[in-house]
């Protein structure tokens, strides 16, 4: 079993464990927003989703073709984007939640398989099955998706078989299984404790490994029904922790280290109410940067009593 650790090595900054996980690259500064053109496939690719979602209620199956025109378009604009910070911060619509939580797994998956040095095909096959993961709750009736309190034991169980049914409407509309065993597999964990097989280590497929973490980070920086997002920095924090027996290390280390740079230049609000802008982050503890704010450097990893409470371009 890898386990995961943060290292300093002299000047440099990066995280290491016992399989070598990628190091830290030099800090980068946040890059200008992306164009206005990509927020509009954004847009599109949400409204396909909606129009997806709605082919398999309909017909318990989707059109393979319309999943790529839906989604496709976008994959162009991830290539030449390098910033997910901003992508993440600034791709939001009026629009549900699941179909804007769907395109950014989409989103996520792709990157992550771009990290991972996957060939393009699996890039783009991991973004598709990232895209349609969730397809399943087509089948979830809405009392229970969008209910604001607690799920009884009975609701609980039949969120729980979301997988197994993105699994079957997927069989029936791709020609590759790989997307719809990635769908069925991927609230497995590592340790056991995931559903709906309780699979364990290499026997989750490392598309699933990769959704994942993908469906975690999206999940916890949304606002959703019963729960309010958390900052994107924090909820890295809490993908390390995941990733000490939950999630995939290596690969979550990777996720990690390859979206720790694009904080530098964002602003953030700290938990006393004031603004400023991450500088640097630390290697031991990128998780609490240095931020300036007005005339003073405040290092988080020293002042312990602040937080971030939330990130912005």
């Amino acid at each position: 079993m890898i386990c995961p650790a943060f290292t300093s090595t002299g000047s440099t900054t990066s995280i290491s464990s016992s399989a070598s996980p990628p190091s830290f690259e030099a800090s980068e500064t946040a890059a200008d927003l992306f164009p206005p053109e990509l927020h509009h496939k954004f847009e599109d690719a949400v409204a396909g989703c909606e129009l997806l979602f709605k082919q398999a209620i309909a017909e318990g199956k989707v059109s393979e073709a319309d999943a790529k025109e839906s989604f496709q378009p976008l994959v162009q604009h991830f290539q030449e984007e390098r910033d997910v910070v901003s992508l993440m911060l600034s791709m939001h619509t009026q629009d549900e939640y699941t179909y804007q939580h769907s395109v950014q797994v989409g989103m996520l998956s792709f990157y992550m398989a771009n990290w991972l040095d996957w060939s393009v095909e699996d890039q783009i096959r991991a973004g598709m099955a990232g895209f349609l993961h969730d397809i399943g709750k087509s089948r979830i009736p809405d009392e229970i998706l969008k209910k604001s309190g607690r799920l009884s034991d009975a609701e609980f169980e039949e969120i729980k078989k979301h997988p197994s049914h993105s699994y079957r409407i997927l069989t029936d509309s791709f020609s590759d299984d790989g997307i719809a065993l990635a769908a069925l597999q991927h609230h497995e964990r590592r340790d056991g404790s995931g559903y709906p097989e309780r699979l364990l280590d290499e026997a989750i497929m490392p598309m699933s490994r990769v959704i994942a973490i993908a469906d975690i980070y999206s999940a916890m920086s949304s606002d959703r029904a019963y729960q309010a997002k958390r900052d994107l920095l924090c909820v890295l924090k809490e993908l390390y922790r995941l990733s000490f027996d939950e999630l995939d290390a290596e690969m979550t280390l990777t996720f990690i280290s390859r979206m720790i740079p694009n904080f530098i230049g964002k602003r953030a609000q700290l938990s006393d109410g004031r603004w400023g802008t991450i500088i640097m982050t630390h290697p031991t503890d990128p998780f609490r940067p240095l931020v300036h704010v007005d005339d003073a450097f405040i290092d988080l990893s020293v002042e312990r009593e602040l937080e971030i409470d939330r990130i912005s371009t």
